[in-house]
């Protein structure tokens, strides 16, 4: 069975030092501290967070695990980078599935759970704010406006597959092509307008909403990639 976010290392119990190193070094990928594509030094992230080959080695096939990382043999390990294709068809692939969460989670997620996720989007517009609506970065798990509906939906098999292989990668696309560019604050009001659907309890809505929101997304990431292909002259 594809093992989803919730019961992944970051909300284990008994966290090991290749778990806090492997947060460490997601959140550095997703946020393009590490881009797309850049090959992998093990020693240099040994020195850069203090660990050693052991624990590292750890981290690195959690990585991998997770998506993020890809060994190649005669080139080593590199941060994974999707093609233009792949990115697109995970995009379209999460306006069905996450519309259907939307529309779930319209008829079964608890009141407490809707008024909590308000209060992670006025946390989310705080951080935006403070970033001069220039990015739209979300933490992992139950920090993450997209993971909280899918788990609202109650259903364990979206859970399976919106939580699990892909998950990182989606974030990690979701937050690079939002930057610099005038996505986060409509993505933060789109947000608020799929929480507004879901408390109605309007599942029709919700769901459209919903698919309305990642379909926007994906449109901004088509503009870029053929922004950044014309500039290479392709």
């Amino acid at each position: 069975m594809t093992e989803t976010i919730s019961s992944k290392m970051f909300q284990s119990k008994t966290r090991t030092l290749a778990d806090s190193v492997c947060e460490q070094i997601v959140t550095a990928i997703v946020i393009g501290e590490i881009p797309p594509g850049q090959k992998i030094s093990e020693p240099e992230l040994a020195k850069t967070y203090g660990i050693s080959r052991g624990p590292l080695r750890e981290a690195m096939r959690k990585l991998e695990a997770l998506r993020l990382v890809e060994r190649k043999p005669h080139i080593g390990a590199r941060v994974v980078n999707l093609s233009a294709k792949e990115l697109i068809e995970i995009y379209r692939v999460r306006e069905a599935l996450e519309g259907m969460a939307c529309r779930l989670a319209a008829e079964n997620m608890p009141q407490d759970e809707i008024d909590s996720l308000r209060d992670l989007l006025d946390e989310h517009e705080q951080s935006i704010d403070q970033l001069d609506g220039r990015s739209y970065f979300q933490k992992e798990g139950d920090l993450d406006f997209h993971y909280r509906i899918v788990n609202g939906s109650k259903n364990a098999k979206l859970l399976e597959f919106l939580g699990g292989d892909l998950y990182h990668l989606v974030r990690m696309y979701r937050y690079q092509f939002s930057v610099s560019s005038s996505r986060p604050k409509r993505a933060l009001k789109e947000h608020r307008q799929i929480i507004d659907a879901i408390e109605s309890r309007d599942p029709e809505l919700a769901e459209m909403l919903m698919r309305r929101h990642i379909g926007a997304a994906r449109k901004n990431v088509e503009e870029k990639l053929n922004a950044a292909t014309e500039s290479r002259g392709e």
